[in-house]
């Protein structure tokens, strides 16, 4: 079964003392089998985003042991800060991440929530997809009054906790537990120093508006943005207010639409914005639809690097005004990644040539081949870009960002299987050095080594695909792109050949080792048509290539 993985991001009412705080994730880190990513302490709000994953059962242990030390620590009765909150552990939500439905993490939050409020008695309310009322399931509305007015609000029928005693904790407050889809914290930066003005941009944006007169009635008025919280606050810290957000659906309102929103209505009231601060992690893809979304407005091509895209959406949101933005640190993909599973394209260039030419048998044949067609596809996104920004083609833009976006598809496939054919070497490997001391053993070495030679099978053959699909892009470019860079796309044609052919002599070796003849039969002969159409495409694209050279 596949491994289940659940994010937990607890906030704790402290922001200042970092000594306190690391008592706290200490507890966390002390688990096995939880990563903590992101600790984000804010002074102004006096508080701390912690962001975690793991398994679920890991990860319900390391927030109850930082839920305990939190309490042990923080004195409500004497805690300030801008942020609304009413607990030292004001609310710790779980979030599925992998092969897991939101229904099985609601559970395991009802689960932590019982008990903390059995165990640690503190009074603890569910919310979100952890609560069955549901006119009690917005964080909201269960913390409103804060932490100054829970003392009565506790005694009140309709807010009985879910779990633990019915008596207000002065020194540790009220916990609030749920399951809820990915939700992203942001704040964006005005030049005022106003609460009321902030506050007016927020409710112009937030779904839930603001309430209006109208013929001597109030009637609420929605903000323009869905699935977004709002307020505006003051911060001290940096001499500036802020919109608050949380966003919490990001396919309906991605981060860049609100932040342009907020631009819009900011510039309507004569305030301008200067920058804005992410509050703990935040998905590749929208950070990567950001940077196509400001390249898109620019009319400019979005078919580059995924670094590229990172960097244009940190600049054009300036997510860098209060401190540095570190993508490695603060987005979740990064966090979670495996070295080891990129260690060769992570390489300098000159140290993978010097693995390369060692006595390693790895990396080979067939990352090399892979490598060459990752160029050979680089250099046709190349001459897309170059076209899609040349001098009198402005009209033509999108048709070459298109083409180059398919390409960095192609590319970054090819990139990933240069590690992984190195990878299905090492398997063989592994297999091979299985034990075979018994006839249990042998046969599970036999079926260990039959399994790690079809994927190291698979592995080249998918090399070869990619690279064959990539002279698509490639050829366009010949016929289609900048002139002045034909040549580079007749080299990207060359390298796309070599990948192929070069793949497909690793697809046959490995074949030799592999007991399932019908698998091998079909293998070989729809490789061969792949390199068969492979050089007669390349032979096309130089014949092209030749006719604009002229000479």
């Amino acid at each position: 079964m596949a491994q289940q993985l659940i994010e937990c991001v607890p906030n704790f009412s402290e922001g200042n003392d970092l000594n306190l705080i690391k008592q706290i994730t200490n507890e966390i880190e002390s688990v096995e089998g939880v990563r903590l990513l992101n600790v984000d302490p804010g002074k102004a709000t006096n508080r701390t985003v912690v962001t975690m994953v793991g398994e679920p059962a890991n990860v319900i242990e390391a927030a109850f042991k930082a839920i305990k030390k939190a309490g042990e620590l923080i004195d409500m009765s004497k805690h300030k800060g801008e942020h609304p909150r009413m607990g030292a552990t004001d609310v710790c939500p779980l979030i599925p991440i992998a092969n897991i439905s939101m229904e099985e993490t609601a559970r395991y939050a009802q689960q932590l929530a019982k008990r903390v409020g059995e165990e640690l008695n503190i009074p603890v309310y569910l919310y979100e997809a952890a609560q069955p009322d549901t006119t009690r399931n917005n964080l909201s509305v269960i913390r409103a009054g804060e932490y100054e007015g829970f003392f009565k609000k506790i005694k009140e029928p309709q807010w009985i906790p879910d779990f633990g005693p019915a008596e207000f904790d002065a020194k540790r407050g009220g916990t609030v537990i749920g399951a809820r889809d990915f939700l992203v914290a942001y704040n964006i930066n005005l030049n005022t120093t106003s609460t009321r003005r902030a506050n007016a941009i927020a409710f112009d944006v937030r779904e839930a508006g603001r309430n209006v007169e109208v013929g001597g009635q109030k009637v609420n008025q929605p903000g323009t943005l869905k699935s977004v919280k709002a307020i505006g606050w003051y911060i001290e810290e940096y001499g500036v207010a802020q919109i608050s957000m949380n966003l919490t659906n990001i396919n309906i309102t991605p981060v860049h639409v609100a932040f342009d929103e907020v631009c819009t209505k900011a510039t309507d009231r004569g305030i301008r914005v200067t920058g804005s601060e992410l509050v703990g992690l935040i998905p590749l893809k929208a950070m990567t639809d950001a940077g196509k979304y400001f390249l898109q407005k620019q009319k400019r091509s979005t078919g580059v690097s995924e670094k590229e895209l990172i960097k244009i959406a940190i600049k054009s949101m300036g997510l860098d005004e209060l401190g540095p933005f570190k993508p490695e640190e603060r987005i979740i993909e990064y966090m979670l990644g495996d070295a080891v599973s990129s260690r060769l394209i992570n390489m300098k260039l000159n140290d993978f040539a010097d693995l390369t030419a060692s006595e390693s048998v790895a990396p080979g044949g067939g990352s090399i081949s892979a490598y060459v067609g990752a160029l050979g596809i680089s250099l046709g996104c190349m001459v897309a870009n170059l076209s899609s920004h040349k001098k009198g083609w402005d009209e033509r833009w999108q048709e070459f960002s298109n083409w180059a976006e398919k390409g960095e598809q192609y590319k970054n496939e090819l990139l990933k299987l240069v590690d992984a054919d190195t990878a299905a070497f090492n398997k063989i490997m592994q297999a091979f050095a299985l034990p075979k001391a018994t006839p249990e053993e042998k046969a599970a070495r036999t079926q260990a080594i039959q399994d790690a030679t079809r994927y190291a099978i698979e592995i080249p053959f998918k090399v070869m695909e990619t690279a064959y699909a990539s002279m698509e892009v490639i050829k366009a470019m010949v016929i289609e792109g900048n002139p002045n860079s034909v040549t580079d796309a007749g080299v990207g044609a060359l390298c796309a050949r070599a990948a192929v052919i070069g793949a497909f002599m690793n697809v046959r070796i490995n074949a030799t080792g592999y007991n399932d003849k019908e698998f091998i039969t079909d293998i070989i002969v729809r490789g061969k048509s792949i390199e068969e159409k492979t050089i007669a495409l390349e032979a096309e694209i130089l014949g092209l290539v030749n006719e604009k050279i002229g000479i």
